[in-house]
């Protein structure tokens, strides 16, 4: 399957810069996927598209300012230095992305804050990213909410006024490089509209990774490799989705991050286990859903993981169809855009 066929044109203009005032007043473009039929409306009407008895499946992860900016101890040249996981066998150290990553080899030290916080490089792996080691006195978590900024990604030019806009009103556990937008449409007030009509909501956990967003190179889709990533899945969280499938209720994923926790974690019979891990499930056309019924999502990069993704659930065809209408429409595009409800 070639990367091409997951292509399609999107003006510039097209992609949003700053989130909107009110997060559920973003539109919505509901995608039927067995028809391809297309409705236009707005997110704070997602609860009349969900039924009693549905079950949304929300990823509660916190984006942690991930992004450091400093100078190397040695020459004073800016870094830049992206936190992606944090390495539990290494005390105080860090798989990161290190711009610029030539200069900085092994044994290459880095100063944050004046000196607050300090840095080297102890490894170099296969894909450029480091290993790098971090000194410091105190709380890590307080230091990094001092000195770090919010990772946005780099079609994103504009800097972020608040730092709780690129996080969703639920996130509770630190761990993510980038933030799992689809959730960033929902309000506290819209939450208790969608319980009070008998639709549940399951918490999940899967801290995201820069693997997913990163550009495929591959020519073919089969070629690509995904980054792992790690997940959580609660006893509580586990019961309420395995009672949802068996009383016939829909699994409705809120993100791709949700539906890619749930799916890598199902059986093949379609029962699923708490319990916790890595995952690098990839999912493309071809694949069949275990768990998934619909999803909640933001209109995704051409050619990324994300396009082939949902392309899975409602088809090729389908998703590019209504991504040209969307085009059309002028709907906002990528992490502050606007929302899509494949169902």
């Amino acid at each position: 399957m070639n990367v091409n066929d997951f292509d399609y044109e999107l003006p510039e203009e097209l992609i949003a810069q700053d989130p909107l005032e009110d997060r559920a007043s973003s539109r919505l473009l509901v995608l039927d996927r067995k028809s391809g039929a297309v409705r236009h409306d707005h997110f704070y009407h997602i609860a009349q598209y969900l039924k009693p008895g549905d079950l949304l499946v929300i990823n509660n992860t916190k984006v942690i300012p991930a992004r450091l900016l400093g100078v190397k101890e040695d020459t004073g040249a800016a870094v830049e230095v992206l936190l992606l996981k944090r390495l539990q066998d290494r005390e105080s150290a860090w798989e990161c992305l290190v711009r610029p990553g030539k200069k900085c080899r092994k044994g290459a030290r880095f100063s944050f804050g004046d000196g607050l916080l300090r840095a080297e490089v102890n490894e170099v792996l296969p894909d450029g990213n480091r290993i790098v080691r971090f000194e410091y006195e105190g709380i890590f978590e307080e230091i990094l909410d001092r000195l770090g900024e919010m990772p946005l990604p780099p079609y994103i030019t504009h800097k972020l006024a608040d730092k709780n806009r690129y996080q969703t009103v639920y996130a509770k556990y630190e761990g993510s490089a980038a933030a799992p937008t689809a959730g960033l449409h929902f309000t506290k007030e819209l939450l208790e509209e969608i319980r009070a009509a008998g639709i549940g909501i399951a918490e999940i956990t899967l801290h995201v990774g820069l693997g997913t967003f990163r550009p495929v190179k591959a020519e073919t889709v089969e070629e690509h490799h995904m980054h792992s990533e790690y997940y959580e899945i609660s006893p509580e969280a586990a019961a309420q989705i395995s009672d949802t499938k068996k009383k016939g209720g829909r699994i409705v994923a809120v993100g791709t991050t949700s539906c890619r926790t749930l799916e890598a974690a199902a059986k093949e019979d379609g029962s699923l286990e708490a319990g916790s891990g890595w995952t690098e499930i990839f999912i493309y056309p071809g694949y069949r859903f275990k768990l998934v019924d619909a999803l909640i999502t933001n209109f995704h990069l051409p050619k990324s993981t994300l396009i082939m993704l949902v392309s899975a659930l409602a088809g090729r065809e389908n998703v590019l169809a209504a991504y040209r209408e969307a085009v059309r429409e002028r709907y906002r595009f990528f992490s502050f855009g606007d929302a899509m409800f494949i169902q």
